[in-house]
């Protein structure tokens, strides 16, 4: 090379230097787009509400409180489980010493007004609110509550007071927090079982645990962050009495997370309480 293409070659490459080019350009670099959990949409109002998803929850919720998937079969069930409520009873288990039963009763009262087989109990129901006592109930009561549950308006008043108390706020704080269908089943159990209210062992004292220790959705939060923030609150409650000390229910729950079954679409299997279910 001579010295006037040196000259050349060398001026050329200070161009290509100041212009921020390079003789041999390095490819792109490839920059993959991972789906984060709470990139997962919120469920909509519509799907909140389908009967299906609605019939997935009961049976998971029957799992535990009555050891089927059966639901329907379960209007009728009654026994004391010797937690300190009383009587557990119905469908999601109504306790006599929480109120919720003695509002199925009142309800049922009120579509079935003539002759009525609780009609002769509802003192005695709302003197042992707030205990476990079966003062004025015991086996004749027991016997009236089966046979009251084969009238399809005992059917209707568990139903109505299921979602009164418990399936709607589920879904409206499901909405508030921006969940998928997951988060339903999450809230609706921790009703269920704790009840509404915002003292720190029912389901607003849950919630406001979780908010100190992660946000939200609808905050811009990570879904599995914030529902495994708000099971470990709960944990905390169930801790706290014997009767809960087995976390079935929230082991299932943390399973579905792991899976991000945020739909829970079905085909499911779980275990609650060493008993093995499915869905189809």
């Amino acid at each position: 090379m001579n010295h006037l293409q040196i000259t050349l070659a060398a001026g050329l490459t200070a161009i290509l230097a100041l212009s921020g080019c390079s003789r041999t350009p390095e490819p792109e670099k490839s920059n993959p787009v991972t789906l984060k959990t709470d990139q997962v949409p919120p469920a909509s109002s519509l799907e909140l509400h389908s009967p299906v998803l609605r019939s997935t929850i009961f049976a998971l919720v029957s799992s535990a409180e009555n050891s089927t998937t059966d639901y329907e079969k379960e209007y009728s069930y009654i026994e004391d489980i010797g937690d300190g409520r009383g009587y557990t009873c119905g469908l999601i288990g109504f306790t006599s010493g929480t109120g919720d039963l003695l509002d199925v009763v009142k309800l049922y009262i009120e579509k079935q007004p003539d002759d009525n087989l609780l009609q002769p109990y509802l003192k005695a129901l709302e003197a042992v609110n707030g205990t476990d006592s079966h003062e004025g109930l015991g086996e004749e009561f027991e016997k009236a509550w089966k046979k009251a549950c084969q009238d399809p308006a005992m059917k209707e008043a568990q139903n109505e007071v299921i979602s009164e108390l418990y399936y709607d706020p589920a879904i409206s704080f499901c909405e508030e927090d921006g969940l998928p269908a997951l988060g339903l089943y999450i809230y609706y159990d921790t009703l269920v079982v704790h009840g509404p209210g915002d003292d720190p062992d029912s389901f607003g004292g849950i919630r406001q645990a979780a908010l100190k220790n992660a946000r939200t959705p609808a905050q811009g939060g990570d879904l599995a962050d914030w529902l495994m923030a708000f099971l470990k609150a709960r944990t905390a409650v169930m801790k706290q009495e014997v009767a809960h000390s087995d976390l079935s229910r929230i082991e299932v729950q943390e399973q579905f997370i792991r899976e991000k079954n945020w739909t829970l679409s079905r085909p499911l299997s779980w275990e609650m309480y060493g008993d093995s279910f499915s869905l189809e």
